[in-house]
């Protein structure tokens, strides 16, 4: 074949999963001369020129196709694979060869470059593969976006990244960001996951069993201009009289876990929010709770913490099964939970409302000088309820502290500070979604970790070409609860269980069930977590979703049943 017919068989086949790349690939340039073809013992191997014109053979010259097996045999436990580089195709084609690989995501750089390689070999069969995905010249969020979405930790057995040395190797400025892209998504999966592992079944038991007072829910919520967080760091205890002498200029926002806090100060809170799927959460409000307070509450979260007020409002946070719900059953408002804590809902929520002018307080995201939370804190009378004359309520919060394999000090200009993983993740999402919206924000000083973060200079937040707040309340419903999870039981009933790739699978569903499959994955992560059997052991993808099936249906069933008929 001739250049021309490669280029065309090509890109024929791979329109079919990527226009928007066959598009730019049309207006490609292929002789610039980006490669240099040598000579090999079974045909021609693509060659890397580099800006001083140097060529790098990207395979072997000798057997390109058994070095490809061999590296791809380096990658145990991985059935989500990432490569660095495309080359000739040799790795791409060993990776599909596996049976168990369920997800290949090339990325490569330089589309002219690309569209050269188009013209030198066929590509059809990994094109074909709907295993198979490319990204040319991404950006690293746009790397790190694709594995997030794509990734489903629960079906997958592990992600593994391997760069295509001889062409990374030589074009770091591109490939060196893309990898910590790549690193940067795993470490939110493995975050992710090990939070769906823990909360996944008690997430979707929550949700259907609050879906009958959401159908009650009514009243609006008028947009706010001034809005203010309390976060329950130990700086709150500092920044008490701040607030006392601001409060009437802003609508007050406390996190739960702040909630007591305020009101033994005499500052009740305009509004509280609560995300916790445990138990636990109801501690926060055990100390007294005014009824006329509104309480915004993730439907994921205990259904007990609706009859501690009148007035609950209901959001959908980042669970499937919300999103569905929210499409079939009764539209929500959307709060963004994607930062795990409730700070960062709260942050969310007082963009939901309208605000131009966010103040946060107790914003902590450590532990100032060793110290936990803000005094009145749940936690605190929680360790005094449990202490004996071996364990004083101290040497509960040093276990606290101190279990942490993460732990670390820090020391600052005025103080010092622990410091740990996930509260440092929680930090940096908090910045990120503070440099996003579209308000003016001010942190006050506390003695924890400094919340750093700044408006981009294009694209930024504008107060002079700003919509109209929207008002925040729930759409009325389209059927009612009972109903709509009548057919959701019904629904995933008849949901096949797969006999091949999962992959395969999840593409050929009808578009209704692939989205209730999707609202099964949290729960398929905690009992995947602990092993069908509960054992711990490994299953396959058959048998897992055969117990998420059995599972999720006992659960609607016991909902439905308790309802009167």
């Amino acid at each position: 074949m001739d250049k021309h017919t490669f280029f065309d068989r090509n890109l024929l086949v791979l329109s079919r999963s990527n226009p928007a790349l066959c598009a730019r690939l049309s207006a490609a340039e292929t002789t610039l001369g980006r490669y240099r073809f040598v000579e090999g013992l079974h045909g021609e191997i693509p060659a890397w020129v580099d800006s001083s014109g140097a060529a790098h053979t990207l395979h072997s010259l000798v057997s390109p196709e058994r070095e490809a097996v061999r590296l791809i045999s380096t990658l145990n436990n991985g059935q989500y694979i990432v490569i660095m580089g495309l080359g000739a195709g040799y790795m791409a084609e060993a990776v599909l060869a596996r049976t168990d690989t369920v997800r290949l995501l090339v990325i490569e750089y330089d589309i002219n470059g690309f569209a050269e390689l188009l013209c030198h070999y066929d590509y059809v069969k990994i094109f074909n593969d709907a295993r198979f995905f490319i990204l040319v010249d991404p950006e690293p969020s746009g790397i790190e976006n694709y594995i997030l979405d794509t990734f489903q930790p629960a079906l997958h057995n592990g992600i593994r990244a391997l760069p295509l040395r001889a062409r990374t190797i030589h074009d770091e400025a591109h490939f060196g960001p893309a990898a910590d892209a790549v690193k940067s998504a795993i470490d939110q999966i493995a975050s992710d996951y090990s939070v769906q592992a823990l909360f996944g079944r008690r997430w979707f038991s929550n949700i259907i069993h609050n879906l009958f007072n959401a159908e009650k829910q009514r009243g609006v919520f008028a947009p706010v201009k001034h809005a203010a967080i309390c976060a329950a760091g130990p700086s709150l205890d500092l920044q008490l009289d701040i607030i006392a002498k601001e409060r009437k200029t802003f609508f007050l926002i406390a996190s739960d876990t702040a909630l007591s806090t305020l009101l033994e100060a005499g500052l009740p809170p305009d509004a509280v929010i609560s995300i916790d799927c445990q138990h636990i959460s109801y501690y926060h409000f055990m100390k007294y709770m005014p009824h006329d307070i509104p309480l915004f509450l993730d439907l994921s979260s205990p259904p007990l913490l609706t009859s501690i007020v009148k007035n609950y409002f209901f959001f959908s946070g980042g669970h499937p099964l919300s999103s569905y719900i929210t499409h079939f059953f009764r539209p929500f408002p959307a709060i963004d939970t994607s930062g795990v804590n409730v700070t960062y809902a709260a942050l969310s929520l007082a963009e939901q409302l309208g605000a131009k002018n966010i103040s946060v307080y107790g914003a902590d995201f450590s532990y100032p000088k060793g110290k936990l939370y803000t005094r009145p804190a749940y936690l605190y009378s929680y360790f005094r309820r449990k202490q004996n004359r071996f364990m004083p309520p101290e040497s509960f919060a040093a276990s606290f502290l101190y279990n942490s394999k993460s732990l670390r000090r820090i020391e600052n200009t005025a103080s010092w500070y622990y410091e740990t993983r996930p509260l440092s993740l929680y930090r940096k999402k908090f910045e990120q979604k503070a440099s996003l919206i579209n308000a003016g924000i001010n942190i006050a000083p506390g003695e924890g970790a400094p919340v750093i973060f700044s408006k981009p200079e294009k694209g930024g937040w504008n107060m002079q070409n700003e919509e109209p707040a929207q008002i925040f309340s729930a759409g009325k419903a389209f059927c009612g609860a009972k109903e709509f999870l009548s057919f959701y039981r019904e629904t995933i009933n008849e949901l096949p269980l797969p006999e091949e790739n999962i992959t395969n699978y999840q593409r050929k569903l009808p578009d209704m069930q692939r989205l209730v499959f999707t609202t099964l994955l949290p729960a398929a992560a905690a009992i995947k977590y602990r092993g069908v059997d509960r054992s711990g052991a490994d299953c396959g993808v058959k048998e897992l979703l055969a117990v998420v099936k059995t599972y999720c249906l006992t659960e609607l069933s016991r909902v439905l049943d308790a309802q009167p008929r």
